[in-house]
């Protein structure tokens, strides 16, 4: 199963690849600042559904991301999600099973895909605030954060782009408690990284 997984993930990157460069004109942009090992969460703006297959098709690291579960209804939905090991979450669930399974991703050194928005569009919803998430899960593991920009109309023959900014160094917060205060302050940094490369021009 492990291996039947591995190559419909690598057969699903190949199609989507050329789907992204040839029909939304897809860019990558700072691919220099995605570090080739070591736990990283990378924290995007979400504007489609397009977003979590960019970043893993644009991205030379193995992620799962974390998604929600009325996503698997759908039979592509589900099938990308078996195929890349995404984490499913019941919204406003308590059960703490993504949660386990997260630290468990980090802890083996692999990569985390999050999207604090929460769902799509969600700075627009929720006064500019994040979800956090990410920004719990990055101090408790000491994971740094690398932001990510996703610009353009996501249609076909337009121009889009994918923008990996600089890590952000969790190291600085590491003598202090982490608490509702500290994840705010975290996810206010990490704002200001993604609304910052998400206005760059391409």
């Amino acid at each position: 199963m492990r291996i039947l997984r591995k190559i419909s993930r690598g057969i699903v990157i190949v199609v989507l690849n050329i789907v992204f460069r040839t029909v939304y004109r897809m860019k990558v942009i700072g691919a220099k600042n995605i570090p080739k090992e070591g736990a990283y969460i990378f924290c995007g703006n979400h504007k489609s559904y397009m977003d979590p297959p960019a970043i893993a098709v644009t991205n030379r690291r193995k992620m799962s991301f974390l998604a929600k579960e009325e996503l698997k209804k759908n039979p592509l939905f589900a099938f990308l999600g078996w195929a890349f090991e995404c984490i499913w979450v019941k919204r406003d669930s308590k059960d703490i099973g993504p949660l386990k399974q997260s630290i468990a991703i980090l802890k083996t050194g692999d990569c985390l895909g999050i999207f604090p928005e929460g769902t799509r569009n969600g700075m627009e919803k929720n006064n500019g605030e994040l979800k956090n998430g990410a920004a719990y899960l990055a101090l408790k593991m000491k994971a740094p954060i690398i932001p990510v920009g996703i610009i353009g109309a996501a249609k076909p023959f337009t121009k889009n782009a994918v923008i990996y900014g600089n890590p952000i160094d969790i190291s600085k917060y590491a003598d202090q408690k982490v608490d509702k205060e500290l994840e705010d302050k975290l996810n206010e940094e990490l704002k200001k990284e993604i609304l910052a490369l998400t206005s760059t021009q391409i």
